[in-house]
């Protein structure tokens, strides 16, 4: 069984990350402002962002290719630049609380 949680509304910038920063959710831009505020070195988004949570026997029959999942599943992608050069968080790990 699948459902769809709450997981939070940060994420952490990696330190020595600079601006621009490009913010995408599911591969669409975010603004910054209305989607999205930078608190020092955290991303923090103006509404939840939501993980799927999949269950032991759902995951064993997704991987032996016997059906799909459905569920919400945002992901974030973060793009900075640090050094001087332009890096990419994929997926980047959602903070809860």
């Amino acid at each position: 069984m699948t459902e769809s949680v709450e997981a939070g509304r940060r994420v952490r910038l990696p330190s020595g990350a600079e601006r621009p920063i490009h913010v995408f959710v599911n591969g669409l831009q975010q603004k910054e402002g209305s989607d999205y505020a930078i608190r020092g070195r955290e991303i923090v988004f103006s509404r939840p962002l939501v993980k799927e949570k999949v269950s032991g026997g759902r995951w064993v029959a997704m991987t032996l290719g016997l059906f799909g999942s459905y569920g919400k599943n945002e992901t974030v992608d973060v793009h900075f630049r640090r050094g001087g050069r332009i890096q990419v968080i994929s997926d980047a790990k959602i903070l809860s609380g």
